[in-house]
Order: C-alpha cells, then sequence, then structure tokens
C-alpha cells in the first residue's frame, strides 16, 4: 500500500501502538500488513499534525438526516425521486452525491420480499399450529407429502419495483410487498416429499373442486406410489377453495388419505415453494417462443431436482415452526 487512506482503523492502530514501543518501520509493516512506505508516511503524518485532506462536504449533518429521513419514509422511491425530494428541501446536491450518500448510510437498492397480508386471527392460528407441531421429528416430517400450485410466465423479467433497504432490513414490513393469491393465469401442480419429486401436472382451466379431484386422481396418487409405494403418507395442501371444499375431504376420506392440518396463508411453512424458486431461478435466462415451449422447459427442469435436495427442505421443517413461534405467527424469512 502507497498510500496512506489505504489503511484501515486496525492498522493505523496497530501501527501508532507498536511506533510507542519502539519497533521498527519493518518490523510494524510486518505486523500490520501493509508496507514499510506506508508506514512512515502514516508516522510522519501523525508527527506533523496534519489532517486529512480533500473536498470539503457540500452538504451537512442536518441535510444527511433530512435525506435519510426520505429514503426511510417511502423506501420504494428511485433514486430520481428522492433526488427532487431532497433538494426541493433546500439542499444543493447532484444526482451522483444523493447516491452515494444513500451508500454511505448503508441503503442498497434490492428486490423486495414478498409476503401474504396475515391479520391477528391467522397469526394466532399459525402460532398455534407451530406449537402444536414443534416436537415433530425428521422423520414424521418425511412421512408428508408436500403440494401446491405455481405460476410461470413466458418471462421471469418483471419483477417489481425495487426498494432502499440496509442490510438485515429484508423482513421489515415497510421494505416488503404484499402478494396476491390466485393471480389470473395458468398454474403448475406438483408435489414432493423427503424422496423427491412427483409428477407435474399443468392445468388448463380454473381449479375448482372437480378439477383438483381430477389431478389428485391423476397425478397425486401416481406421485404417492413413486414415493413412498406401500408406505403409509400424509398429504399437505392449503386452504384454497378447491382443497377445502367438502366433496374434495369426501374424496379423501374415500380413498383412506389422511390429510395435515394446514394454517391459511403460509406459503413459508411450505418446502415446495423453496423448490419452486430452485426451478424458476434455474429457468431465469431461458425465453421460452410459447406455452408448449414452456411446459417443455419447466418438465426438464423439474426432472433435475434431486431426492437430496428434497430432503434437505424437509428437514428445515423445524426450523421454519422455530421461526414462526419466535416471530409470534408472523410471516418469516422462508
Amino acid at each position: 500500500m502507497g498510500k496512506t487512506s489505504d489503511l484501515t482503523a486496525v492498522q493505523k492502530t496497530i501501527i501508532d501502538t507498536l511506533h510507542k514501543e519502539g519497533k521498527t518501520q519493518k518490523v510494524i509493516a510486518k505486523e500490520a500488513g501493509c508496507s514499510q512506505s506506508s508506514v512512515s508516511k502514516h508516522i510522519n503524518r501523525q508527527a506533523k499534525g496534519r489532517k486529512k485532506c480533500g473536498r470539503k462536504k457540500c452538504t451537512s449533518s442536518r441535510d444527511n438526516r433530512t435525506l435519510q429521513r426520505i429514503v426511510t419514509t417511502n423506501p420504494f422511491k428511485n433514486v430520481g425521486e428522492i433526488h427532487k425530494e431532497w433538494t426541493a428541501a433546500g439542499v444543493s446536491a447532484s444526482r451522483t452525491t444523493t447516491r452515494r450518500l444513500m451508500k454511505d448510510m448503508g441503503f442498497r437498492c434490492r428486490i423486495p420480499c414478498v409476503k401474504p397480508l396475515l391479520n391477528m386471527k391467522q397469526r394466532k392460528k399459525r402460532l398455534a399450529w407451530a406449537k402444536d407441531k414443534k416436537d415433530w421429528t425428521d422423520a414424521e416430517w418425511s412421512k408428508v407429502m408436500f403440494s401446491d400450485e405455481s405460476k410461470f410466465c413466458i418471462s421471469f423479467g418483471n419483477q417489481g419495483p425495487r426498494v432502499w433497504r440496509k442490510s438485515g432490513e429484508a423482513q421489515n414490513p415497510r421494505c416488503m410487498r404484499s402478494s396476491v393469491k390466485f393471480p389470473p393465469s395458468v398454474m403448475v401442480w406438483g408435489a414432493m416429499s423427503s424422496a423427491g419429486v412427483g409428477p407435474l401436472c399443468f392445468l388448463r382451466s380454473r381449479v375448482n373442486a372437480a378439477v383438483y379431484q381430477e389431478v389428485l386422481e391423476h397425478f397425486m396418487l401416481p406421485a404417492a406410489d413413486q414415493l413412498y409405494g406401500d408406505a403409509d403418507f400424509t398429504f399437505q395442501q392449503d386452504l384454497a377453495p378447491a382443497h377445502s371444499a367438502k366433496t374434495t375431504s369426501t374424496w379423501f376420506k374415500d380413498h383412506g388419505i389422511p390429510v395435515l392440518d394446514w394454517p391459511a396463508n403460509s406459503p413459508d411453512l411450505n418446502p415446495i415453494e423453496n423448490l419452486w424458486g430452485i426451478v424458476k431461478r434455474r429457468m431465469q435466462y431461458v425465453r421460452p417462443n410459447n406455452a408448449e415451449e414452456l411446459k417443455t422447459t419447466i418438465r426438464a427442469t423439474w426432472a433435475l431436482i434431486t431426492p437430496e435436495q428434497c430432503h434437505r427442505l424437509i428437514e428445515s421443517m423445524p426450523r421454519r415452526i422455530t421461526a414462526v413461534i419466535e416471530a409470534k405467527g408472523a410471516p418469516t424469512k422462508y
């Protein structure tokens, strides 16, 4: 290092301490992990009492606090909007200065996490469910077949507005977008267990109770045979209207399949959500030209999911439940 400005605070402290002990510059440089010339310049600067040179800051501490308040109040604004509001408050600074100061304050532009909105009743039910399942073992969770529908689009690039947030604020409610259930699109149904994944079903129409029971008959049962054979298992599904319909409950009873009780709006508790995420990340650079090419790509990517990946996701269930209990029923990072 040839400049004393390149030295870290720790290195400067080491140099000052060893210099007071009478160590040579060569020894000090070795201990501090820098060049001898950097040590010499730092010691000389300290001896002469020279202050760090540089351009005078164009904003005051008060201006900086105003900027931080603007970003914190509405973190979904872009740099241009933030700069316009800041200068309207009487601050004279460029857009580049605005971006630099925001980064100095710890703000980074990130894609916001998406979590479902939960009312207090739903949170209490999630908390009660988590406490009831907190003592379940990995062996018990391995007997559960998790299922879910997911939307796949031709393009995966449109992820919505970004958010300015600091490290550790990913789960802060003000930095998150609310998701909307049942978007108007064709869905893909799939199932998984600790032994791997089952066959996919591409849904061509709106999923009502009759359509869902056809999916169970022609895709869930074959998946159960593939993943469990003759062993007993418990089926998991969310509380979508088609899933909780009386005729669907009758179908499960007629086939002797137990269904896991499940709290509403809890995708963070379902490991197959992470599996959908893995598939979509692998497909993010693929641009199919039509629906048939998209289906082919989804099938090929789904086939690459290994039993080891599924097993690791199932093993995360105790951690998910602990996170829900610690959050008192609120949405978690999963």
